[in-house]
């Protein structure tokens, strides 16, 4: 058997991170499998739904949460909708009770992944969580802060996105992390599975971009 790798940077969750996580997600307690989307949603599109969706199937999720991130390291402020009309819109979207919107970041305080998901799990410490991603931020994880320990503290599940899967698969993120991938017989289980562990999922695809709703939306009425 394999070791675990150690954690880049492991630092412990305050008490006022917990508490304010608490607060956002009420009533999440024992072992619920949840699935966790994070992102701009700039805006929220079918897109998310359809991986929501895949994941809640294919994992046996009882939910999955959107944290809409007030604003996203990677991704320049210009164009990105002020937060609440991006929170209202992903509401409006979802329309699932399996499906929970949350600011969670905004009260929180953290713009990284790793912080999020340490004070997710130092609240909810039985809840079952797997992080879900498309294939495209499988391309650039290895951008994220700290994104080893992302894989080494949670199941991560992510689904194939049009023209993405050749690089998602043999980019640096998924070499460094091939031997803990998890086959498509087993996937069911990630939930359960001590982390690091992932799967691709060759799923159903859905094209929708927001970057080109957000193109089309811009363009002059005719």
């Amino acid at each position: 058997m394999t070791a675990n790798p150690p954690p880049e940077d492991l630092r412990p969750v305050g008490p006022d991170a917990i508490a304010a996580a608490r607060a956002a997600l009420p009533g999440r307690v024992g072992a619920h499998r949840i699935g966790v989307l994070g992102g701009s949603f700039n805006p929220a599109h079918n897109g998310h739904l359809h991986i929501s969706r895949l994941a809640i199937a294919t994992l046996r999720l009882h939910e999955v949460w959107w944290l809409v991130s007030p604003q996203n390291p990677l991704k320049p402020s210009t164009g990105m909708a002020p937060l609440e009309r991006r929170l209202a819109g992903a509401r409006t979207l979802a329309r699932d009770p399996r499906i929970r919107v949350t600011d969670l970041e905004r009260r929180l305080g953290t713009r990284y992944t790793i912080d999020t998901l340490s004070a997710i799990k130092a609240a909810f410490p039985d809840l079952r969580l797997v992080w879900l991603m498309g294939a495209d931020n499988l391309v650039q994880l290895p951008r994220w802060r700290r994104w080893r320990e992302i894989l080494a503290q949670s199941p991560v599940a992510i689904f194939d996105r049009p023209s993405y899967a050749t690089r998602a698969l043999s980019g640096v993120a998924a070499r460094e992390f091939a031997r803990w991938q998890v086959g498509p017989a087993e996937s069911a289980s990630l939930p359960y599975r001590r982390p690091p562990a992932w799967a691709f999922f060759r799923t159903p695809l859905d094209d929708t971009s927001a970057t080109e709703i957000r193109e089309r939306r811009a363009r002059p009425e005719r």
